[in-house]
């Protein structure tokens, strides 16, 4: 399975923020749309990374409820994994544990396309492996 089929079946949307905004309107963002990430964008709207809650925290445990009033752009790593819609689930399973990402942009030249999680990955793998389960049983049985 590809990251194409992964947002075919989980859609396409992502909420995105600007990267000047502070650290509390991204959380306020989170919550309102009941997400854990958010694509972050320059002023000409393109991809600069993604913030999430481990973000968040990560700033108040540093800087106190003060670390709220931080831009974005602050809080994240400047330079950011992002995955192909041709890219194989697995491939991209060990791309995010590697670098201990939860989010990744999918990117179709240069374009967001959407956004998958780990927990999205997980979920797609375990689908695959169930589905071969019940293919090799029904071999066998036939």
């Amino acid at each position: 399975m590809n990251m194409d089929s992964i947002l075919r079946g989980k859609g396409r949307d992502v909420v995105s923020i600007n990267e000047a905004l502070s650290l509390g309107e991204a959380a306020k963002l989170m919550d309102s749309h009941g997400i854990g990430a958010l694509l972050v964008c320059d002023s000409h709207d393109r991809p600069t990374g993604v913030v999430c809650e481990r973000d968040i925290i990560r700033e108040l445990a540093l800087n106190g409820a003060a670390g709220l009033g931080r831009p974005i752009s602050g809080a994240i790593t400047a330079a950011f994994l992002t995955a192909a819609p041709e890219d194989l689930t697995e491939t991209v399973m060990v791309r995010m544990t590697e670098r201990r990402v939860r989010h990744l942009p999918v990117l179709d030249q240069g374009r967001v396309v959407g956004i998958v999680s780990i927990g999205d990955l997980v979920k797609a793998r375990i689908a695959e492996v169930e589905a071969e389960t019940d293919d090799l049983r029904n071999y066998i049985h036939h």
